[in-house]
């Protein structure tokens, strides 16, 4: 939870800055701009347009749905199929949600984006935070927390995976015109904090424990000994 108060501290003095600013770019902001303006090339652009493309539409909400489903081959679901209906869509319905917080967000703070001179392509809406490196970093981490919940030994791919996915997907929309750098490290504190927040509400239990954590045969919880035993009255 520390790091989501922290990503949540530092998404709100990024914004704090910016609206002292008159949310209008900074000078390093306007220079990154022109020079992805000024180096792109028909190659370099092609590929970037396709790494932004798995920031948004349906590919960042099958990965959110994978997360579910690796979350549900780890989760100890006994009889209910409620619960394993939570856990497959847990990950999905809370991308979704952040979805409606960033987008909240964005149209309060009403940043404009950079001049529409140096775009790529057609984009709409506001600028802060980007929502594309909100989307891919929440999704990505959604898959990379359910990855190491169920395989330890993968935790550390996985979160290199996520973070390359993000940063990627980021640094993209700037390179391409359409967001100013700040506006992609809002969108990355944003996405940190809800993942934080998530950890707590989607976090399963681990396959074979009941409600109290321990295991179904009355094992302590890491199934290495017996569960400890009440007091007597």
């Amino acid at each position: 939870m520390l790091v989501g108060v922290v990503a949540s501290a530092a998404f709100a003095a990024l914004a704090a800055v910016l609206a002292a600013n008159g949310w209008a770019p900074f000078g390093f902001e306007r220079a990154a701009v022109e020079w992805g303006v000024a180096h792109r090339p028909r190659a370099a652009r092609s590929l970037a347009l396709a790494v932004t493309s798995l920031g948004t539409d349906l590919p960042p909400y099958l990965l959110a749905l994978a997360a579910g489903g690796v979350a549900l081959r780890s989760t100890a679901l006994g009889r209910s199929r409620r619960t394993g209906a939570r856990v497959l869509l847990g990950p999905l319905i809370w991308l979704m949600a952040g979805q409606l917080v960033r987008q909240g967000l964005m149209r309060a703070f009403a940043r404009p984006r950079p001049p529409a001179t140096g775009w790529a392509f057609q984009a709409s809406d506001y600028a802060f935070p980007s929502g594309h490196a909100f989307t891919s970093a929440v999704c990505a981490g959604l898959l990379a927390l359910a990855v190491a919940r169920a395989y330890p030994r993968a935790a550390r791919p996985a979160a290199a995976g996520a973070v390359l996915f993000a940063a990627a997907i980021g640094l993209s929309r700037v390179y391409l015109g359409v967001h100013w750098p700040l506006d992609v490290l809002g969108g990355w504190l944003l996405a940190v904090a809800w993942l934080a927040a998530g950890t707590a509400v989607l976090r399963p239990r681990p396959r074979g424990t009941g409600p109290d954590g321990t295991g179904a045969d009355g094992t302590g919880p890491d199934g290495t000994g017996p569960r400890a035993q009440e007091p007597g009255p």
